[in-house]
């Protein structure tokens, strides 16, 4: 069986897919990038991005320019395939966060008509356990004139494993590079394919284990942050009741050798974190108490926050009784999940102020400096400002992401603001 790994195909053009496919094709290898959306293939062709990561744009631009990367809509033979689309939610037996395997299942399918002996198909996505197993399934049923783990073992055509992404948004290059990397085959032989091939940039460790170990590896990282974000949310709401400054009681603590508090904030967004629990959940819903509860306090976060809104709109009208509720400007300084980035995926900032827009008691500016046109997912009748407008203009700033751009803010000179600070961007200025 050829086991040449000179051409690569990355399905999913996204925050994973894309840098990925990147990093690749910055080693000189062939790297063939599919996915569905036309408007990110003809930019990535052009030797641009349709996402905002640091330094992608400069490896993406070389790649493309020295003709190691290229994108389509259509899968191409390759000697790799590697998955990176969405694990959304829908609607199943436990709820409405019951993972969608909808878009492995057509990846996975487009693919099939193109794999030959001695492929190899990775799926990236963060994905509920035995995912893996499906999709080499799905992959069987689609070419029965090839063989694979499931029913061949060692000596299948076809090898598939399971590598999950470990990466930070706004330092993705970096870490994929640098990061361990976990690596699950269906087979041995699987894992050890997979890890010559990851080893072409991977200069972390590149260990071994089997496609289930390693689809719950990931779920279990995002989980072991996610209860600890509940624990740091939780506070803050305990220490606001208390009137505690919450930020000053998290330094003190962490100053305890064994202690580590994370920060609290607005709730938990992007799709790992605010995800991945739920598969844990989805397939083990009576023993997955602890991750359930973490999930639901993370969650219950951007409603308390909406409270504070809505009691400093309260004051203000006291304050202020010649003003109707409806000419109070109430600003939401930051759309993304976090700071720096661009994502809106699951974003708590971004459902706080759709939902403030919903209540249709104020008017609502949004400012994200970090995205250049309207948002769909936006709630139309949110105006996108500028830092400027928003700190000179609006009555009540809310504060839902700590974008470096805020952090330069002259807090100072707008004192008379009723600030709502859900990152605790004042405190670390010591305004």
């Amino acid at each position: 069986m050829s086991n040449s790994l000179s051409k690569i195909s990355v399905i999913g053009l996204g925050y994973i897919g894309l840098p990925t496919a990147a990093v690749f094709a910055s080693r000189k290898v062939k790297v063939i990038g599919v996915d569905v959306n036309q408007h990110a293939v003809d930019t990535i062709n052009k030797g641009q991005i349709h996402i905002i990561e640091p330094d992608l744009d400069i490896v993406v631009h070389a790649a493309v320019t020295e003709g190691y990367l290229r994108a389509t809509t259509k899968p191409e033979s390759a000697d790799a395939f590697l998955i990176a689309v969405p694990t959304p939610f829908k609607d199943g037996p436990t709820g409405s966060h019951h993972p969608d395997m909808d878009y492995i299942e057509a990846a996975a399918k487009s693919i099939a008509p193109v794999l030959k002996k001695g492929d190899i198909v990775i799926l990236e996505s963060t994905s509920p356990v035995g995912a893996t197993e499906q999709m080499a399934a799905w992959l069987a049923e689609s070419r029965p004139d090839l063989t694979f783990p499931q029913t061949h073992s060692e000596t299948s055509d076809i090898r598939v494993a399971h590598c999950p992404e470990r990466v930070l948004p706004g330092q993705v290059l970096r870490e994929l590079v640098h990061n361990d990397r976990v690596i699950g085959g269906m087979t041995p032989k699987c894992s050890d394919l997979a890890s010559r091939l990851y080893k072409i940039f991977v200069k972390g460790e590149c260990i071994i284990t089997n496609a289930r170990t390693a689809e719950m590896c990931k779920l279990t990282e995002n989980s072991f942050r996610d209860v600890n974000i509940a624990f740091a949310n939780e506070l803050s709401i305990i220490c606001d009741k208390l009137d505690i400054n919450v930020w000053e009681l998290i330094k003190l603590a962490n100053l305890h050798p064994r202690v580590d508090i994370l920060k609290p904030g607005p709730g938990v967004g992007g799709h790992c974190i605010a995800v991945d629990p739920w598969f844990i959940v989805s397939a083990s819903p009576e023993e997955a108490k602890l991750i359930r509860t973490a999930r639901n306090v993370n969650d219950s976060k951007p409603e308390w926050v909406i409270e504070k809104v809505k009691a400093a709109i309260a004051t203000h009208l006291q304050l202020t009784p010649s003003m109707r509720m409806q000419d109070i400007t109430i600003a939401c300084l930051g759309l993304a999940f976090k700071q720096d980035i661009d994502d809106l995926r699951e974003s708590p900032a971004l459902e706080i102020t759709n939902h403030l827009a919903d209540l249709n008691m104020c008017r609502v500016w949004a400012v994200e400096p970090n995205i250049n046109q309207y948002p769909k997912v936006l709630h139309e009748s949110v105006d996108l400002k500028s830092i400027n407008e928003a700190c000179s203009s609006a009555d009540i700033i809310l504060i839902l992401v700590d974008h470096r751009e805020f952090l330069e803010i002259k807090w100072n000179e707008i004192k008379c603001k009723k600030i709502i600070d859900a990152k605790g961007v004042m405190q670390r200025l010591k305004v």
